[in-house]
Parts: structure tokens; sequence; C-alpha cells
């Protein structure tokens, strides 16, 4: 009797093997598969010989080649720039003013502003520089501290609230309720009293205190009807606008705690033309003075 009872004439011996009564067939594989399955391995060690490819502690094998991306990617940059050293050196020299005046080198600064925009501020005001909270809206004619190009190209170069740059813009708003300087009662007065100036406040019979109070406290920063300054960097608190949210607890927050949003200074960061082109693209998204 067959020690291999299920075997039909014709199949090839079984491994030995058996799972449950069923057997395996010894089939083995095809010797030009097995060669190339040899090729690749060959082929794979001597990538890693010629290529970079093993890690080190602080570093990889460099390859007998020496090829390295980087230095690819660097040598790219360099051929970019260089055949963009021209029309980024009239960007640089131009007057502001006379960018969008001219249709290649506009057409030139919004494109590449907007590489620019993509790579370092999109993290904050958002892809679509629509912002979030806390972050400015690029896209509507609210400006803390002006919107035409110029104060645009100030405010990217040197930025907001920073120690970076001795000619950022500096403002700082009050802790009203922190610092002991109105009581809980003013502080919901003065609420109401800037929630009137652009819709209905929580509490109508508070706004004419609040009013009291706002000329006593605020009136010297956000201006007679709180339309703001933007000399100081004070919003205007009648146009329904809201950096940090216009709902009565977020106004609440902001009086009694304040706000203090800090942009960094992009003068040392980018070039000169970089610069400009970002407060170009910024320019012509729509608020743009």
């Amino acid at each position: 009797m067959s020690d291999q009872p299920n075997k039909q004439p014709g199949d090839p011996d079984t491994t030995g093997h058996s799972w449950d009564g069923i057997e395996e067939f010894n089939n083995p594989l095809p010797r030009w598969w097995v060669w190339l399955f040899y090729l690749t391995i060959i082929w794979g060690i001597g990538y890693t010989i010629a290529y970079p490819a093993w890690p080190l502690v602080n570093r990889a094998t460099a390859g007998i080649l020496g090829y390295s991306t980087r230095a690819e990617v660097t040598e790219q940059i360099a051929e970019a720039e260089a055949a963009n050293a021209a029309i980024n050196g009239r960007l640089a020299s131009v007057e502001l003013t006379a960018i969008a005046g001219d249709p290649e080198l506009n057409g030139y600064a919004v494109s590449a502003g907007a590489a620019v925009f993509r790579t370092w501020c999109a993290q904050c005001h958002g892809s679509g520089a629509a912002g979030a909270r806390g972050y400015p809206n690029l896209l509507d004619d609210d400006w803390l501290w002006g919107g035409d190009i110029a104060a645009i190209h100030a405010t990217v170069s040197h930025g907001i609230r920073t120690e970076e740059d001795p000619e950022a813009h500096y403002s700082e708003m009050p802790a009203f309720g922190r610092d002991g300087l109105l009581e809980r009662a003013q502080i919901e007065q003065v609420v109401n009293y800037v929630m009137s100036l652009s819709g209905d406040p929580r509490d109508a019979d508070l706004v004419q205190q609040g009013g009291e109070v706002f000329a006593q406290n605020c009136l010297s920063c956000h201006g007679e009807g709180g339309l703001g300054d933007r000399s100081q960097g004070a919003p205007n608190l009648a146009d329904a606008i809201w950096l940090y949210g216009g709902e009565y607890d977020a106004l609440i927050e902001t009086v009694s705690n304040a706000r203090f949003g800090v942009m960094p200074a992009w003068g040392d960061r980018l070039t000169e033309a970089q610069i400009r082109a970002v407060s170009a693209y910024v320019h012509q998204l729509g608020g743009g003075e």
C-alpha cells in the first residue's frame, strides 16, 4: 500500500509534511525565477554600496558614487535663482506702488508670492488666506496695521510684537480684569457697549454705562465710536469682524485678559524680492488698499 494514498499518476512527490491530512506537493521554483531572485539580491547589495543607504548615528553611508539628493535639489534651486535673477533684481528695486502697473513684473510677483505664502504663511493664515481665530483673514479689507502695499511690506518685513526686530509693530492691550483695572460689572457693561456697535448686545440696559466705561478706558486706542487706530494696531470694533471672536464670552475674555498676537519678522529669513512678492500677492487677494 502506498504511503501517499491521495497521489494520482503523474503527480510530483510531496514534501512529506501533512496538515490534517492535507499534503503539499514538492514543486521546485522555476530556475529562471531563482536566478532572477539571486540577481535582485546582488543588485540590492550593489545599490547600497554605490548610493547612500545605511543609516548611521548622525548621517548615512555616502556611497562610492557620491550621489546626494540634497546636492541635486540645491543645484536645481541655484539654477532657478540664476534664471530669475534679472526679474528678482527688478522686483527688489522698483517702487512698491509701481509693481501693479507693470504686467510682467506683477504677474511674476503674484506667482512667486503665492509660492512664498504657501511655504511660510499658510500655516497660520490658512492655504486660502482666510485666517482662523487669532490669525487675521487677509481676504477682507479689515487691517490692523494698514492694507496698502507699503504697510503690508512693512508688516511682513518687521513682524508684529516680536523681539526679533526692533522695528516690529508693537502695541499691547491692558488686561483690565486680570490686572484689576476694571471690576467684573464694568467689564460686562463695556462688552455690551462694544457689541452694540456692530450688532445686538446681550443686555441693552448696560450699553449706556458701558459707553461711559469705554470713553474712560478704551477710546484713546480704539477711537470715537470704536473705529480703531491703525497707528496703534487697535482694531475697529464696529465692523463685526473679530480676530478672537465676537461672542459675549470671547469679548469678556479679551477685555479681562487681553490679547497679544505675535507675527515673526521675515526680513532676515526672506530676500527682499520674496518679501515684495508675498506683499504683492497678499495685496491683490481682495482686501488690499
